[in-house]
């Protein structure tokens, strides 16, 4: 299997982050399949844009600053097989980055995760706000699935723009903080920015649903929604808050087959890349 080009290293123990791909969409009730095609198809197009031979020398288009952190590409894992995987990774001080699949294995995740770290401080970008209650275990009750794992207070999901009735009220209830993308567009990057960073606690997780960005800027996603962020919108405010280290991160939700010539895979790429090298590892 292609490993994605930005790792850097075949020495897990000397790694500082691990990419791990969980090829998965068994709990999506999307009308648009095929996210268990991201995790192969974003290493793909990793390797096609973002690298480059010359004279036979394999050369990264970095971020601008570069790229100092030791990075392996784990490869791809069943989802039973999360609970081992990331004890392993966690325990040898490492930080994920997961490729899913549908947005459903995020609470697998935060629930191994927590387990390690305590509560986590959640950051969700996402369209929707996966606050289902009455129905559990699928793409949109994540929220509600994982409640026990974070800590409510020092969350926040940002983008949201289509809830259902049942979600809001599920938001009130929980006093979750809440900014859309309108929000973003009248107060500008720099402020809304310096308020989620003032909302988020210790031990930061990010979840990433691709639907968070504008169609416009990320057409291959299982369930598009129009006025979403812009593409260098949501990677600043990515880069902000894992300046100040996250202990994981995943991006969900990328469909392939509903792509425009590979748009959104490479900017998930993009996206992972300047993730890694804003990180913070202390």
């Amino acid at each position: 299997m292609e490993k994605i080009c930005w790792a850097n290293t075949d020495d897990f123990q000397e790694s500082d982050f691990v990419i791990i791909g969980i090829p998965d969409e068994s709990k999506s009730h999307s009308l648009r399949q095929g996210t268990d095609e991201a995790p192969s198809k974003i290493r793909e197009i990793s390797n096609q844009r973002d690298s480059y031979n010359r004279n036979k020398i394999k050369s990264l288009g970095l971020p601008v600053a570069g790229m100092q952190k030791k990075v392996y590409d784990y490869g791809n894992i069943d989802r039973t097989q999360i609970e081992n995987k990331y004890t392993e990774i966690i325990r040898e001080g490492k930080i994920p980055i997961s490729i899913g699949g549908d947005h459903s294995i995020t609470t697998q995740i935060i629930k191994t995760i927590s387990k390690h770290f305590g509560k986590l401080s959640l950051v969700y970008f996402d369209a929707h706000p996966d606050f289902i209650s009455s129905t559990s275990n699928y793409y949109g009750s994540i929220l509600h699935d994982i409640l026990p794992y974070i800590d409510v207070k020092s969350s926040i999901q940002i983008g949201i723009r289509t809830p259902e009735k049942e979600e809001l009220d599920n938001i009130k209830k929980h006093d979750l903080k809440i900014i859309t993308p309108f929000e973003i567009a009248q107060n500008g990057i720099k402020e809304m920015t310096n308020s989620i960073l003032k909302t988020l606690g210790k031990n930061v997780y990010v979840s990433f649903d691709m639907d968070c960005i504008d169609p416009a800027h990320a057409p291959g996603v299982s369930v598009p929604v129009p006025m979403g962020l812009g593409s260098v919108e949501a990677t600043s405010i990515l880069k902000s808050i894992s300046e100040n280290k996250i202990s994981g991160m995943d991006i969900m939700e990328v469909c392939p087959k509903y792509d425009i010539n590979d748009r959104t895979s490479h900017l998930a790429s993009r996206m992972i890349a300047e993730v890694i090298f804003a990180a913070s590892l202390n």
